[in-house]
């Protein structure tokens, strides 16, 4: 007969190996995100980089396993996994570089991930995804290319013009 705490190590036990799976299931997909990105955009490989979902950080660095959620925390836990990636893009006018950064969510759900790119709507993916990220890419694509539209259609609103403004000092 199974005991109340022996069920408990059993529920306990399961979670691991479900928290652990997880893990490494979503790991495979993002560094698969990162490193089939530069393709589907046409760009170098060293233009697309994986680093922290938020905060500070170093387009430029290459941060491997930094990059993820998981990585710091001290056990491991059943949650999303999440990561960001930096889109890095010489400046035609000069000699810097600009970089977009955006923040990805994955989960293995059943036998499909769920990922979010952003505030975008829900993206399923089947566990096997080899040659099936090309929605991931267009919504990373997307949202990188929105943040420039929309800050380019609020520049040229016109009902700006004599909203705000800023006056010379005397």
């Amino acid at each position: 007969m199974t005991t109340r705490f022996q069920k408990l190590q059993d529920a306990i036990r399961d979670y691991g190996a479900a928290a652990f799976e997880n893990l490494l299931r979503c790991k495979g997909l993002g560094e698969a995100i990162i490193d089939g990105l530069p393709a589907f955009l046409e760009c170098n490989a060293d233009c697309v980089t994986a680093v922290p979902p938020a905060g500070a950080f170093d387009p430029r660095k290459d941060y491997g396993e930094d990059a993820f959620s998981y990585r710091h925390r001290e056990v491991i836990v059943l949650e999303p996994v999440q990561f960001g990636v930096a889109l890095t893009m010489k400046n035609m006018e000069d000699s810097g570089a600009l970089w977009l950064r955006t923040a990805l969510s994955i989960e293995v759900t059943g036998d499909s991930f769920d990922v979010f790119v952003a505030q975008q709507p829900i993206i399923h993916i089947p566990l096997d995804y080899e040659g099936k990220l090309d929605p991931v890419f267009e919504a990373i694509y997307r949202e990188f290319l929105n943040t420039f539209q929309l800050e380019v259609l609020e520049f040229n609103d016109k009902r700006f013009e004599t909203r705000i403004g800023f006056v010379p000092e005397k």
